[in-house]
């Protein structure tokens, strides 16, 4: 097996971070770049202490991508897409460049940069974009249009009484969720037990993913809160207005969608959020982006930054918690700051992962420091995502034992006080 070419730009990483950022950043001098120029990502991944040993991995293939559901591809205001046509991914290497990936650079003078990781297989281009049309006043936003589709967005009484039922009507509702093979590619490679580390796979898990992907308004708005934080863990947060104004702007784009649409109609229905949509919408934001101590430093983590972006400890030998995003991980290895090694053996009978499954449990390296088990969904959209962790955190438990489709899931949701403390998916036989 090969790996791929990926194209990202350069992108400034950790503008606004804390003081006590300094000590990682002596080496090399930097000036600061306006976010409202380029793109920056960062990224993450999933706690050690969240795996239990008794974890069952099964996998399914799915034979059915949506008979029964539309393809949202999103009704975008005139004028959206000048902002957001096509998107690049990069950062300086802060403190990822000496970890032993393989990178060449090539840069030309149309603007376009493509990055190598291990052996190529295929050469792909993302073009640098602004994020010019996010960072506009709330009421100079251009938003896609409410989400029009044939399935009713009331929870029946099964559903009500049944949380599995009320994932797997998320799972239909996605109706931006991708499809393996038409919006992209996955190459999985050999497998390997939890405790292995050699690396099985000598390409990238993504061979490649379409364009059209990131101009989709709800992925887009989310890659753009990407490269607010700083992934060392114990580092205060400093939250400028323009971050404020992605997330505000984030949760009004996926507040148009059926999922989070549903999710506020279930939970309106059993007494656990206001039925004012404005202040539902307002708890959301409260819920995934308010800063809460982690690492022993207060305002230094959030659900969304935790979940989404990841952390990296550094109590003891380092350790990467949280990262249960797909995008990220397929940003971070496309700039070569993720070593993808190979997806986890299942630990009872099960279908082995290949290019069509979308809920992987896999090891990899994030700017050199292991994780060794992560599970994620492929190809999800972000407001599916945020929709099926709220439910779980208000509706179910510690552990919730759901249908998604054709997979059989247990999404794990900790709380941390009144905030998600971390939420993912495991995959169950």
């Amino acid at each position: 097996m090969e790996g791929l070419v990926k194209g990202l730009i350069n992108v400034a990483f950790g503008d606004g971070e804390d003081d006590r950022n300094d000590d990682r950043r002596n080496a090399e001098t930097r000036g600061e770049r306006s976010r409202s120029t380029w793109a920056e990502v960062v990224s993450g991944e999933q706690d050690n202490d969240e795996v239990s040993s008794d974890r069952r991995q099964g996998y399914q293939r799915e034979n059915d991508y949506g008979q029964n559901r539309q393809r949202y591809e999103g009704n975008r205001q005139e004028g959206y897409g000048q902002h957001s046509e096509r998107y690049g991914y990069s950062r300086q290497e802060d403190y990822g460049q000496s970890h032993g990936n393989e990178k060449v650079e090539q840069e030309s003078s149309d603007g376009w940069e493509t990055v190598q990781k291990k052996h190529p297989k295929r050469q792909q281009k993302v073009h640098m974009d602004h994020w010019d049309n996010y960072k506009k006043p709330a009421d100079e936003q251009d938003y896609s249009n409410e989400v029009e589709c044939g399935v009713d967005l009331e929870p029946s009484g099964e559903e009500l009484e049944d949380l599995s039922k009320a994932c797997n009507k998320l799972w239909e509702l996605d109706l931006n969720r991708l499809v393996p093979g038409r919006h992209y590619e996955i190459d999985v490679g050999e497998g390997k037990k939890v405790y292995q580390k050699d690396d099985m796979a000598e390409g990238n898990l993504f061979s490649w993913l379409s364009e059209d992907v990131l101009q989709k308004p709800t992925y887009s708005r989310f890659c753009a809160l990407l490269d607010n934080y700083n992934p060392r863990e114990g580092y205060k947060e400093n939250v400028t207005a323009q971050e404020q104004q992605e997330q505000l702007a984030f949760i009004e784009e996926i507040s148009r969608t059926a999922p989070i649409k549903y999710l506020h109609k279930y939970l309106s229905a059993k007494r656990m959020v206001s039925e004012n949509y404005q202040e539902f919408k307002r708890m959301l934001k409260s819920l995934w982006f308010d800063l809460y101590g982690r690492g022993g430093t207060s305002g230094s983590s959030s659900a969304f930054e935790h979940v989404f972006v990841g952390e990296i400890k550094q109590r003891g030998e380092e350790e990467v918690s949280g990262f249960h995003n797909w995008l990220q991980f397929y940003l971070e290895e496309a700039k070569g700051n993720v070593d993808y090694q190979g997806y986890i053996f299942p630990r009872r009978r099960g279908e082995i992962p290949d290019s069509e499954t979308q809920l992987l449990t896999i090891q990899f390296e994030w700017n050199g420091v292991l994780k060794s088990v992560s599970s994620t969904l492929v190809g999800v959209s972000p407001e599916f995502e945020l929709a099926i962790y709220t439910l779980c955190f208000f509706a179910g438990g510690q552990e919730n034992h759901v249908e998604l489709g054709p997979y059989s899931v247990n999404i794990k949701c900790y709380h941390l006080g009144d905030k998600i403390g971390s939420a993912f998916p495991v995959a169950e036989c």
